[in-house]
């Protein structure tokens, strides 16, 4: 089973110094609200490309405990041994601490740093080739209704599950853009019209290169899923995923270098629109995530996600992340970490006994939380229980 086996916590969030021996098999964190019990999650979850399963800034993760400001504040870091298909590494990550005001060597912006047996990688996306982890928060049930960004953000994380090089491949694409739209607001150095088409078409072809392989991953990444949830059995319903984007359309006819191509034309053509907006009219950052409810129909179309009730959101979602732990257990050799806050809550009894069944059969680490030990009790042969209070973990015995 593959998992982690180590953890250390220093100065995250509620944590001002954590440090948990386990073995690599699931878990289950259990005590009162406010015990500490998604932030320890949330502290896995930077072990992974991203910004973690809150989506937070640096400077939110770091202790507020007043033994922690000041001038000796330290910057928050989260340290583990994992052990997977490739063998054990040791993993962390945190905020650089050269990076406060008036330090030496300090650019003024807040980095994080990655590292692997000890040593700076050179992106977040080199933990992706290592491990995978995949997250269900409560935050996560309104997934269906809220903004945009959350589901393709979702969608990003499931690429980059079945293409360890997608985040990067992210990253470089937004880089791009926040370089063009600063050259359109005619921010940085003075240059004549003649340069500055020449950046402005350097990048849009960059934007439009990076552009094409993050939808093709993202289109791959669906079909795959819709195979995998096909062959799912159990109480959980399917889903029914697709890429709803004028950049993953462009390829559904065209080439990728006719994609390409489309899109450099699309963007030079909107400059002075871009530049007036001040918002990017084309690209992969204006997808969506389509989801709809395999075999219901409203009005004689498929029902889509965000008309269904809150206990079927939520039955989806848990069907879309079990069908992409089995894929990646397929496709990668082994099956990714999951973070399961307070997900058993508002199952029924035979729902939870499936979602355990299915878990421990993927063999690899699942961490579970919640507020009653009771509903975890089928798990309590093959799971380590604690009892987490006020950031401290105390290993249950009974």
């Amino acid at each position: 089973m593959n998992g982690f086996s180590h953890l250390t916590l220093t100065a995250f969030r509620g944590f001002r110094d954590f440090t948990l021996e386990i073995e690599a098999r699931s878990l289950v964190f259990t005590g009162p609200n406010g015990g500490g019990k998604t932030n320890l999650l949330e502290a896995i979850s930077f072990l992974s490309p991203g910004s973690g399963l809150r989506s937070a800034s640096l400077r939110e993760v770091d202790c507020r405990l007043p033994a922690n400001s000041g001038t000796g504040a330290r910057a928050w870091a989260v340290h583990a041994r994992y052990q997977g298909r490739r063998g054990e590494f040791k993993l962390g990550t945190g905020r650089d601490p050269k990076e406060e005001l008036g330090a030496e060597e300090s650019t003024g912006r807040d980095r994080r740093l990655c590292r692997i047996e000890g040593s700076n990688a050179k992106t977040q996306a080199a933990f992706a080739e290592i491990l995978s982890i995949l997250w269900l928060t409560p935050s996560m049930d309104r997934i269906f209704v809220e903004r945009t960004s959350a589901r393709r953000r979702f969608m990003d994380r499931l690429a980059t599950g079945l293409h360890p090089e997608h985040p990067s491949r992210v990253s470089a694409y937004e880089q791009a853009m926040r370089d063009r739209a600063r050259i359109l607001r005619g921010d940085g150095p003075a240059m004549d019209r003649l340069e500055r088409d020449r950046w402005l078409g350097g990048l849009e072809a960059e934007m439009a290169a990076q552009a094409v392989a993050i939808a093709a991953s993202r289109i791959e990444t669906a079909e795959a899923l819709n195979a995998a949830m096909a062959d799912a059995v159990g109480p959980f319903p399917r889903a029914d995923l697709a890429i709803d984007g004028a950049v993953e359309q462009s390829l559904a006819d065209r080439s990728a270098l006719q994609a390409e191509d489309l899109l450099r034309e699309r963007l030079a053509g909107a400059r002075d629109g871009d530049a007036a907006s001040g918002v990017t009219q084309w690209g992969a950052h204006r997808s969506d995530l389509a989801v709809t409810f395999h075999g219901k129909a409203l009005g004689g179309a498929a029902l889509d996600a965000a008309s269904a009730s809150t206990g079927e959101q939520k039955a989806l979602l848990i069907s879309i992340l079990l069908s992409q732990a089995r894929l990646q257990r397929a496709r990668r050799g082994e099956a990714p970490v999951l973070l399961l806050d307070e997900v058993a809550a508002h199952l029924d009894p035979e729902r939870r006994k499936h979602l355990y069944a299915e878990v421990l059969a993927l063999e690899s680490q699942a961490w579970f939380t919640g507020t009653e030990a009771e509903l975890f009790r089928p798990l309590r042969e093959a799971a380590q229980f604690f009892t987490l209070r006020d950031a401290r973990a105390l290993r249950d015995v009974a």
